[in-house]
């Protein structure tokens, strides 16, 4: 997979042909929004889609790509991951959806990743893998790790039929609670 992190009026990327273990710092490759690249090394062949996910959401910082083995088998199936457990809700939606097949590193797939993002923190490429995009490196990790065990849930659970499916009331109300999970409010510390 790849990774990028914005970084003023551009983003570091992983570097295309180096494996993850031999990696450091300085193969980290620097690029502004119109492609221009500064580095010893040359960016990812998805460099493309993190720069059109990065341009299409300010609010995301991260963009994480991965090839997690649950998470691109439901890919491979062209399938979106359902409703069907409420910690589909740390996505931003109510699904995670499959974005249709496009060559790597395409403008077609850059698109389409665009396109399944809208108002989701994660989507399937079909026959590809998984992206996330978060405010952080951190929470676009958490959800890539989610994504993936709810996956492998989804799959255990279709041994035995289709899981029924969260209605929309329900992941409305889970995706509520999600806005504010994890704080915590201390009352003396309030103002």
């Amino acid at each position: 997979g790849n990774l990028s992190l914005r970084d003023g009026a551009g983003f570091w990327i992983t570097p295309s042909g180096v494996p993850t273990a031999e990696m450091t710092a300085e193969d980290m490759v620097w690029m502004n929004f119109d492609g221009a690249v500064r580095g010893r090394r040359e960016p990812s062949s998805e460099w493309l889609m993190h720069r059109d996910i990065l341009a299409a959401y300010p609010e995301h910082h991260t963009v994480l790509h991965a090839h997690a083995p649950n998470c691109t088998a439901l890919a491979c199936l062209e399938r979106e991951l359902p409703p069907f457990h409420y910690m589909i809700a740390v996505t931003g939606g109510d699904s995670v959806r499959c974005a249709p097949y496009h060559t790597f590193g395409s403008p077609a797939l850059a698109q389409a990743a665009v396109n399944a993002l809208q108002n989701r923190r994660a989507c399937l490429l079909a026959h590809h893998g998984l992206i996330t995009a978060a405010e952080s490196l951190h929470t676009a990790l958490s959800i890539a790790v989610e994504v993936e065990s709810l996956c492998e849930i989804y799959f255990k659970a279709l041994t035995v039929g289709e899981p029924p499916r969260l209605n929309a009331e329900q992941m409305a109300e889970a995706l509520e609670k999600f806005k504010h999970y994890g704080e915590k409010i201390v009352p003396h510390l309030l103002p």
